[in-house]
């Protein structure tokens, strides 16, 4: 017909076009606002209250109008809501694992009737969420309640937990934390972001009509910062999990240095609004509650093009990953050298006739064209679908040709529609320019060669690895925070474990207590006491031992040694080197050199070098139980049982390598899913005082089974059967490096291993203060810590070195969690 515009499937087909997407309403969801009279209040005890006198907050959508109002919490609710959640969490545990399943799958049938509601709520906020993700984490989760002391017998719940977003996080990432939590038995404590504030509270009073006793879940609003410190405050929460950003906002910590929970960033009303991973790790730093931290919003993750890819395919997914959907991430895009002409044709193609994409507010808009004049002035080309409007919070889909790996716009991308091209010839260039992120959440690689797709993978340093797709995501995968992105493990059986603990352990490692006076600044700066030579007869003067760095026993860079004072605190034993921040350095250095490697060896490599640790410490047996009696008194008895104890568990240690490496996990959709477990990189250990030597064989065989290396600090007070025990590493055939011990001054050393950029994560068993220290300072870049308060006494936490439930314990938190996911036809 003449004049028609009715396109054939061939048009279609060539201009790769989106149809028109269908109308939205949220009708039902204006409905059930206007049923609250658009005055949302706080979710406690299993029901809405509204107490008098307090402030509200505005809640926009993305066109600047009004939403809803939500309660601004104060003090009085705080107490209200961590008494409820005792209550809820008596309760709720109280209830066998079929009981709770059947609650949660209860659930599944409740969303499904109002699920539309939940999904227009969360479009008229801005937190879009489909209601069948949901479902997904209700069923899989269900599934784990039910088989919670079946397959994960030893282990119990920890009793409160509070579950604190970012404003820019997503509901399923914030139902990926509640879920789980409440599967497992515990009670929660959620403070919700702006946007998903709403969606949220719709779903607590879902959870109540499908049976959730009253107090199992609660959820705080607000915006007043200092909310947060009176809920640190309580003794009821026994951990808290963040999700969100990790920006820092040095004036909000300044002006609150103990608030706990922080808020959405925004700034209404007048309060200063902030939420942020930092801000949260440095404010809850010396309350003794354990804080772990998801992948971050805002991280840069590398959508990888070899040549052998599918360039229509991978086209298509760049377009829709980098603008049709709603960031969480930002994506820098890397293209092999010979199909880079190719890729940026397509792309134009594709982008032809795309409209602006809205931004969040005004001032986003000048930071992206910041961003792009910048992108210009470094010689980078536009590639735009449109042009750019003069003003206002909209931007065209644009993408940056030229980018080179040292560019502002790709270590700190702006907000808005930019997506930054890099190019690479070899296959181990892709994975360096993949890698050079400082954040460690996903990445995506094309490719029909299966086997470059798996090296690929491999050797990324991310979380989730997607082969030929984007963005998939599943509660199945358990997925951990690489690098910057995080310190525990989400999804699968692995991320229960952030909920438990064993049942051997008390219900915290930290004793509750009040962040003290520190100067940070000076930690770990006391000079060590001076040591004045002895005029005694040289044949009984006391043993000078050696500290253990790159292989090589050696002494202190600074030459000075430490006097070893007997149990009594009498005479002196021996002398021991004084290692600070040089040594400390040194072995790093060592540590980082062979770590790789040692990681790439198989598993029975591995175990056989720790068999041979074994029988190298079977062959010192005498010697070594000998310093455990000199140095801490035990009869000899005792200390040949706690050496023949250490020769089992570096033997257990050993048997453990080949044991546990992840596998195949069973998706819902076409496809295959692995799950890898990998080494975290390089450990540093401040070992505890009881049991010296089985501790320290515990955690050293723990980090160097899973692939690590290791930075060991002998106990202050027993260093001896620790650097006896460096004979027996001597004597051993681990790689020169693996295993480093440097003793001296604890505090000094711990700051060393802080401020070092190398070190992934720190086991510390040491006083309040060195605790409090590395929860404040080990942000930047952020580490994964251990924590055990030590007394005088010697006790640290109430572990028992002897229960073999510490292996468990101890292997995962040795390792991180990679999924690769591999769509099939």
């Amino acid at each position: 017909m003449a004049g028609s515009t009715i396109k054939t499937v061939h048009d279609i087909f060539q201009s790769m076009e989106y149809g028109p997407a269908a109308a939205s309403s949220t009708a039902t969801a204006q409905a059930w606002l206007d049923h609250h009279s658009r005055s949302l209040g706080l979710f406690i005890d299993g029901k809405f209250i509204h107490p008098v006198g307090r402030q509200s907050c505005s809640l926009t959508d993305s066109k600047g109008g009004n939403v809803c109002s939500v309660v601004c919490a104060v003090e009085d609710d705080v107490s209200q809501c961590a008494s409820s959640a005792v209550s809820g969490y008596k309760a709720w545990s109280g209830l066998t694992c079929h009981q709770r399943a059947k609650v949660l799958l209860k659930l599944v049938s409740v969303l499904g009737q109002h699920g539309q509601c939940v999904s227009e709520l969360c479009e008229a906020c801005g937190a879009s969420c489909s209601p069948s993700t949901l479902v997904r984490l209700l069923q899989y989760y269900s599934s784990w309640a039910q088989l919670r002391d079946t397959l994960i017998s030893n282990w119990t719940t920890l009793g409160v937990v509070a579950v604190v977003v970012s404003d820019d996080c997503s509901l399923y990432s914030l139902m990926l934390k509640v879920i789980p939590a409440l599967a497992m038995g515990n009670s929660v404590v959620v403070v919700p972001g702006q946007s998903t504030a709403p969606a949220l509270l719709l779903l607590a009073q879902l959870f109540m009509g499908a049976g959730l006793p009253a107090g199992a879940l609660n959820v705080l609003t607000g915006s007043d910062v200092s909310l947060g410190a009176k809920v640190a405050q309580s003794p009821s929460i026994s951990y808290i999990t963040y999700s969100g950003n990790k920006q820092v906002c040095e004036e909000t910590f300044v002006a609150y240095p103990y608030v706990c929970f922080v808020y959405f960033l925004n700034n209404q009303n007048g309060f200063l609004i902030f939420q942020s991973g930092v801000t949260l790790c440095k404010a809850t730093a010396g309350m003794s509650v354990p804080v772990s931290f998801s992948p971050f919003i805002g991280a840069t993750c590398p959508f990888i093009i070899f040549e052998s890819a599918d360039i229509d395919s991978a086209v298509d997914g760049v377009i829709e990953t980098a603008f049709k959907k709603k960031r969480e991430v930002h994506w820098v895009l890397c293209v092999q050298e010979s199909v880079l002409d190719t890729v940026v044709a397509r792309l134009k193609l594709r982008m032809a006739g795309m409209k602006c994409v809205g931004l969040h507010s005004d001032e986003d808009r000048v930071l992206v064209d910041a961003a792009v004049l910048v992108a210009q002035q470094q010689g980078a080309t536009l590639v735009q679908s449109c042009a750019a409007p003069p003003t206002g919070s909209q931007y065209p889909p644009t993408v940056l040709c030229g980018s080179v790996p040292s560019s502002p716009f790709v270590i700190s991308p702006s907000p808005g529609p930019l997506l930054p091209i890099m190019t690479f010839r070899s296959n181990t260039e892709a994975v360096t320019l993949g890698n050079h992120s400082p954040h460690g959440k996903a990445a995506s690689v094309w490719t029909e060669d299966l086997t470059l797709a798996l090296e690929t993978a491999k050797s990324l340093s991310v979380g989730s690895v997607w082969v030929n797709s984007h963005s998939v995501s599943d509660p199945c995968l358990s997925v951990s925070g690489h690098k910057d992105s995080g310190t525990c493990t989400d999804g699968g059986q692995e991320g229960l474990y952030q909920f438990l603990r064993p049942s051997s352990s008390p219900s915290t490692p930290l004793p509750r207590s009040f962040p003290v006076s520190l100067d940070y600044s000076k930690f770990g700066t006391t000079a060590s006491p001076t040591v004045i030579p002895d005029d005694s007869d040289p044949a009984s003067a006391p043993k000078p031992y050696l500290q253990f760095v790159g292989g090589k026993a050696c002494k202190s860079v600074s030459g000075c040694s430490v006097a070893i004072q007997s149990p009594g605190g009498g005479s002196v034993l021996a002398y021991c080197p004084d290692g600070g921040r040089k040594d400390v350095r040194n072995a790093v250095e060592a540590a980082i050199k062979v770590q790789p490697g040692w990681m790439k060896k198989s598993p029975s490599a591995r175990a056989q070098s720790l068999y041979s640790l074994a029988k190298g410490l079977e062959a010192k047996r005498k010697d070594i139980s000998t310093s455990i009696n000199v140095q801490t008194g035990l009869s000899m008895e005792e200390a040949e049982k706690e050496v023949e104890l250490s020769i089992i568990r570096l033997s257990d240690w050993a048997a453990y390598c080949d044991k546990v490496q992840g596998g195949t996990v069973p998706m819902p959709q076409s496809g295959s899913a692995l799950s890898y477990a990998e080494a975290l990189g390089v450990l540093g250990v401040i070992l505890p005082d009881k049991n010296p030597l089985l501790s320290m064989v515990t955690l050293l065989g723990a980090a160097v089974a899973t692939g690590n290396a290791v930075i060991l600090v002998p106990s202050e007070k027993y260093p001896l059967p620790a650097l006896a025990f460096i004979q027996v590493l001597q004597a051993s055939d681990l790689p020169a490096g693996l295993v480093n011990v440097i003793s001296g001054s604890k505090d000094q050393l711990t700051a060393a291993l802080a401020h070092h950029s190398v070190i992934k994560a720190i086991w510390y068993w040491g006083k309040a203060e060195g605790c409090q220290f590395l929860q404040y300072t080990c942000t930047s870049p952020l580490k994964t810590l251990r924590l055990f308060c030590q007394n005088d006494a010697g006790e640290d936490g109430g572990k028992d070195w002897c229960h073999s439930l510490v292996l468990e314990e101890m292997w995962r938190n040795a390792v991180q969690w990679k999924s690769v996911w591999i769509p099939t036809a």
